[in-house]
């Protein structure tokens, strides 16, 4: 990148001087010249040039006078200044260096000298000036920088406020949550045989298991935040877990006129060693999904299948498909994001808190499994997950 050229002001009450300086440095440098003290001042303020060479014997104001103004002035008080004169003393000298003046330069001068002089000193003033930007730019780096961390630990602070008091409030839902279940069962065994109370505690008994299940989800996202979550192996029986989460799905699609089928793979063996309870809030969520993005009287299909089984370790795979509104591409792309969902927004017209998403695909990966959809819009969705299971 070309640089721009130095500009340097001279203040000389001979024209003569003027010229013969520009002819010097012109090639290399912007020049000004003024041809008494208070237009060279005034120049200095308006220019603001990169150096100043100043005649110390002029009418009026001498050289001494304006470098005492230009000093005192703060936008020309960092403009070096050489002096360019005809007196040689040392107490000429001194006078104007300790008014700070950076160097003399004597008349009769040589164009060399003059050169040289010029160029060492607009040498040394653009290393500092781009040690100055450098330092200025590190110094707005390290703010930002600092801004940074302090809005990432803020924004920390903030998650874990967060998941703390969704797990304090899970957790102190989940003893009254249990407290009705339990006596629910015992109204049942009392009630058994009315026909109009079995409904209404059927009704009961499935809407507070769901709260229980979202409860479970939120407590299991909270772990999660705080690295505490895990998985837990045992032996269970895989058809019965498949039983349970149709079971399931089966009662809320029921109420909306739909169709759930399901396929399993016979060569998958029934007893298996895994984390049952994760593995069925896994197919729960998305079951839930699908029936609550498919219209009444869609259709919602379950398949499950075995990809592998090698050195006891075996590789399952779950579809779960259905006829819903789609989703679309865009809308993929966050799916599985912390409270995404698919019709997010004031107006949506499903429920959820968008955590199921996020949740199954953190215990699918910890299964050593991976999850993914396929859809459209208007066309339905199919998501797929694999895991992995160990045969007992």
């Amino acid at each position: 990148m070309k640089k721009n050229k130095n500009s340097v002001l001279i203040i000389d009450d001979e024209p003569t001087n003027i010229l013969a300086l520009k002819q010097i440095l012109s090639p290399e440098c912007v020049v000004y010249g003024a041809t008494d003290g208070n237009t060279g001042i005034n120049a200095a303020k308006e220019k603001v040039p990169d150096l100043i060479l100043l005649d110390v014997i002029m009418p009026s104001m001498d050289g001494y006078e304006v470098l005492s103004v230009l000093k005192s002035k703060p936008e020309t008080r960092d403009i070096p200044v050489i002096f360019v004169t005809g007196l040689g003393s040392g107490d000429a000298e001194e006078k104007g260096l300790a008014l700070g003046a950076e160097d003399y330069i004597l008349k009769p001068f040589s164009s060399v000298i003059v050169k040289l002089r010029v160029r060492n000193l607009l040498k040394l003033i653009n290393r500092t000036r781009e040690k100055n930007e450098i330092e200025h730019d590190l110094n707005v780096v390290l703010n930002l920088k600092a801004e940074l961390i302090e809005a990432k630990e803020h924004a920390e602070y903030l998650s874990r406020a967060k998941s703390e008091l969704l797990a304090r409030m899970s957790h102190e839902m989940l003893t009254p949550m249990n407290a009705i279940i339990g006596m629910l069962q015992i109204v049942r065994i009392q009630m058994e045989g009315v026909e109009e109370a079995s409904v209404c505690i059927d009704e009961i008994d499935n809407s507070s298991h769901l709260l229980l299940r979202l409860i479970n989800d939120v407590l299991d996202i909270s772990s999660m935040e705080y690295n505490t979550f895990k998985l837990v192996d045992a032996g269970f029986s895989f058809r019965s877990m498949l039983r349970g989460a149709l079971k399931v799905a089966g009662y809320y699609a029921d109420k909306k006129g739909q169709k759930i089928s399901f396929g399993v793979d016979s060569s998958i063996p029934d007893l298996l060693i895994g984390d049952e309870k994760h593995l069925s809030q896994v197919l729960n969520n998305l079951m839930a999904n699908s029936i609550k993005f498919t219209p009444e009287n869609g259709e919602i299909h379950l398949e499950a299948s075995m990809l592998s089984n090698s050195h006891g370790v075996i590789k399952l795979q779950f579809e779960i498909s259905d006829n819903g509104i789609g989703i679309s591409e865009e809308q993929q792309k966050g799916l599985f994001d912390l409270f995404e969902q698919v019709d997010g927004g004031k107006t949506r017209k499903h429920g959820g808190i968008g955590i199921g998403l996020t949740l199954s695909k953190r215990i699918v990966e910890m299964m050593g499994g991976e999850i993914w959809v396929d859809s459209e819009l208007e066309k339905g969705a199919k998501f797929t997950f694999t895991c992995n299971v160990r045969k007992a």
